[in-house]
């Protein structure tokens, strides 16, 4: 009969703790994503420490840190293009805790520039926020004796053979495409990632390269490097002295144009993306914030997670043109 008794008392709390579970299940999902985060969240970069997306995202995790009120730690993961972080990401739990801070490399010229790729940019990431454009400048060693694009089209025109660094798709395609359209003879020497590749320029292993403001604009500044032009189609308001590449006669249509963006594994949640969304949207967009990206070069603003997939689509079908018209065979 005791025991019995025991049973009865505990019924009531098991039942409080059943019907607990129950109601849990039952939560509408933004009740869900409200207790998301509970741990910390990566935000992995397929870039070097010293690039600009790096500098973007370290940014971008402070104030992502402090809205979500948990540690969000950059992990760079550079190598083969940026393929190697892209698949880190695609394979990854779709839970919210494993971010991409990537840009066009991955997601609009890889599947163009390499043979065998593990990823599909497509099926394989959920669109998350698109965070703003990185314009990118064409720079050359300060003894180069060229201080306009016309100048330096001549000068290549008059030594054969000149070289260009590149430390991303983007360094990749606009060299390519400003051999092709000005007809000039230019020797392509990669890297793994920008820093090494302008430390080159810099010390004259290699005389020009393009590369993005945010990692170029200090060197310029400190007279390390001399930019000549932007790739944009019209001047970037953060570089207004500098002419577009295709003021340049023969260059006329010259356009390319790097943007940053956010993505998670696919199938992440549609509520977790929402919140993540709201407050990438609300960093690139600060005026607190956007002060310091302009000053690294980096256009920020901010777009819906529908905005950004069809924006990713474009993009693919553009830069698929661009890697064929500019003649480069996929590796």
């Amino acid at each position: 009969m005791r025991r019995l008794m025991m049973i009865r008392t505990k019924l009531p709390g098991l039942c409080a703790i059943l019907l607990a579970f129950l109601c849990a299940g039952a939560l509408p999902p933004a009740r869900a994503a409200d207790a998301y985060p509970s741990r910390p969240i990566r935000l992995v970069v397929p870039f070097a420490a010293g690039s600009g997306t790096d500098a973007v995202a370290r940014i971008t995790a402070r104030e992502l840190g402090e809205a979500l009120k948990e540690n969000v730690v950059v992990d760079n993961r550079p190598g083969a293009n940026g393929a190697i972080a892209a698949e880190l990401v695609a394979q990854s739990a779709p839970d919210g805790y494993t971010l991409f801070m990537t840009t066009n490399t991955t997601h609009s010229a890889n599947p163009s520039l390499m043979k065998k790729l593990l990823y599909d940019p497509i099926r394989d990431f959920t669109p998350v926020a698109r965070m703003g454009n990185l314009p990118f400048m064409l720079v050359v060693n300060p003894k180069l004796p060229v201080k306009t694009v016309s100048e330096l089209i001549a000068w290549c025109r008059a030594h054969p053979g000149m070289s260009y660094a590149s430390g991303n798709s983007t360094g990749i395609v606009a060299g390519a495409t400003l051999g092709r359209m000005a007809r000039l003879d230019l020797l392509h020497v990669p890297y793994k990632s920008t820093p090494p590749a302008m430390t080159d320029v810099i010390a004259g292993q290699v005389p020009m390269m393009f590369v993005d403001v945010a990692a170029g604009i200090a060197n310029v500044k400190a007279g390390k490097l001399r930019a000549l032009a932007v790739t944009t189609a019209q001047r970037s308001r953060l570089l207004p002295e500098l002419p577009p590449l295709a003021e340049t006669p023969e260059l006329k249509g010259f356009d390319i144009t790097s943007w940053n963006g956010v993505f998670g594994p696919a199938r992440l949640p549609p509520e977790i993306v929402a919140r993540l969304n709201r407050e990438l949207s609300r960093i690139a967009t600060s005026k607190e914030v956007a002060p310091r990206f302009e000053a690294l070069g980096f256009e920020g603003f901010g777009q819906s997670p529908g905005q950004f997939a069809g924006f990713v689509a474009d993009e693919l079908v553009k830069w698929t043109k661009l890697v064929k018209d500019a003649g480069i065979q996929p590796e």
